[in-house]
């Protein structure tokens, strides 16, 4: 994959106050408690944390938003948490998601929406395109990109000795290799399978290889903030290879990072779930 992902048209639209919406798309209000009249208790989310974080940290404000809408919220603590430091590979990581999903439909859940900040975004991406069987995926400020050149070349020499490891049928012994999150390069300890399941520029970590294969009928909420890396990005990095929906939505909010998560934006992220729930028959 290219430096940038891959090469496609942009297009570029103005401001629409605190948001930018693909041309087409009709704007999403900020109130949780307007819209459309939906069964709350009939609405699950699982929500996923960011890298080196935990279920606290950034997500935390959004999850009792939901809750207070009576939405059954689960927070599972996922491998690339700050306590797990990636201790099960990107493809385990799916099916931990994918309990999750099952706890909420035994409990009688009918409409299940995946999503997550940061890294979690790039988990609820991979869930919605491996297996799908979900109602809606909302990515909050999508990171971590294996596939960036600018990502990858600081990691060239972990990923090196990963490969060598894997060659040399090793790739099950803990060692300590390089991690990037926003910008900044870390140290962590894991094997080199499970590092490569996370880190390969061709791996299943890609968030374009992701988005184009989202399962059909699953809508996407892309939201970033307008100081986060990937704004500069820009759709054409990924959300342009999304499958069509009527309920996609790609929207720009004032903050960096670490802000989309917050209470600010949920009220628009209820919206957008009461719309997608509406819809169902």
């Amino acid at each position: 994959m290219g430096s940038e992902g891959p090469m496609v048209r942009k297009k570029w639209l103005p401001v629409l106050g605190a948001f930018v919406l693909l041309a087409g798309c009709q704007a999403i209000s900020a109130g949780g408690s307007s819209g459309p009249k939906i069964d709350a208790s009939k609405v699950g989310v699982v929500l996923l944390h960011g890298k080196g974080a935990n279920i606290f940290h950034t997500i935390s404000e959004a999850a009792g938003e939901f809750r207070a809408e009576g939405y059954w919220v689960l927070t599972p603590e996922m491998p690339w948490s700050v306590d797990r430091g990636y201790d099960a590979s990107y493809q385990d990581a799916m099916k931990e998601i994918d309990k999750a999903v099952s706890r909420l439909r035994k409990g009688g859940a009918r409409y299940i929406f995946v999503g997550g900040h940061s890294m979690g975004a790039n988990g609820a991406l991979g869930y919605a395109a491996t297996f799908g069987n979900i109602d809606g995926v909302m990515a909050l400020a999508p990171g971590h990109v294996p596939d960036i050149s600018s990502f990858y070349s600081r990691l060239s020499d972990s990923l090196s000795e990963a490969r060598r490891m894997i060659r040399d049928g090793k790739g099950d012994a803990q060692v300590d290799f390089s991690d990037v999150n926003q910008g900044e390069i870390r140290s962590i300890s894991t094997t080199s399978r499970i590092y490569m399941s996370y880190f390969d520029p061709d791996g299943p970590a890609v968030i374009p290889n992701n988005v184009i294969r989202l399962k059909k009928g699953i809508p996407l909420l892309w939201l970033v903030g307008r100081s986060d890396r990937m704004f500069q990005r820009g759709e054409g990095y990924a959300y342009m290879f999304v499958p069509e929906h009527p309920l996609n939505r790609y929207v720009v909010v004032e903050g960096s990072h670490n802000d989309t998560p917050s209470g600010t934006d949920t009220g628009l992220i209820v919206e957008w779930m009461k719309k997608v729930v509406s819809s169902k028959p």
